[in-house]
């Protein structure tokens, strides 16, 4: 069944575009909820200034992502976590400390553009994958330190002694 678009529709089409899409899809979601109607010569002249204006915009937006997408090329998020001897974390990092972490350093990141195929668990330097709009993604390396509260020092002896290095509990 064709439809004609009424508004942008992520992997369909953008608003004002006619589309094939199967007759369940179009009866039961689009023409329900007015996200599209049904193609007539009236509705398309009728989405014609809408879908100009629009195509501009989308433009405009592409523009604001792309320099967006410069600005992160080759940054670099650092996050610390609690983590064991061995470097395994107690608990991960996920894309909101990392969106987040990037936020803090100034960058215009939502938690959805950070791509994980699954959470950070180990201490180390990650490659993540942002995706800042659909044909548009970068590398970014994220590095996620161990986050101690102690700290094991050797002395002379080679017996091996822990110092506290929490500010909290020197007071």
């Amino acid at each position: 069944m064709k439809v004609l678009l009424c508004e942008d529709v992520e992997k369909l089409g953008w608003l004002g575009d006619v589309v094939e899409v199967k007759d369940g899809y179009a009866r039961n979601y689009l023409l329900p909820h007015g996200i599209a109607t049904v193609p007539s010569e009236a509705n398309i002249k009728a989405l014609a200034k809408a879908k100009a204006k629009h195509a501009e915009e989308r433009k405009l937006a592409i523009g604001k992502l792309q320099q967006v997408a410069e600005s992160v090329e080759g940054a670099e998020a650092v996050l610390a976590a609690r983590a064991n001897e061995s470097g395994h974390l107690f608990g991960s990092v996920t894309q909101r400390d990392i969106a987040a972490n990037l936020r803090e350093q100034g960058f215009e990141i939502a938690d959805d553009m950070v791509q994980l195929a699954e959470h950070i668990k180990e201490v180390g330097t990650h490659e993540v994958t942002l995706r800042i709009a659909p044909d548009l993604t970068i590398n970014i390396s994220v590095v996620v330190v161990s986050k101690d509260t102690t700290e094991s020092v050797l002395d002379g002896s080679g017996d091996e002694t822990v110092e506290s290095i929490d500010e909290d509990s020197e007071k």
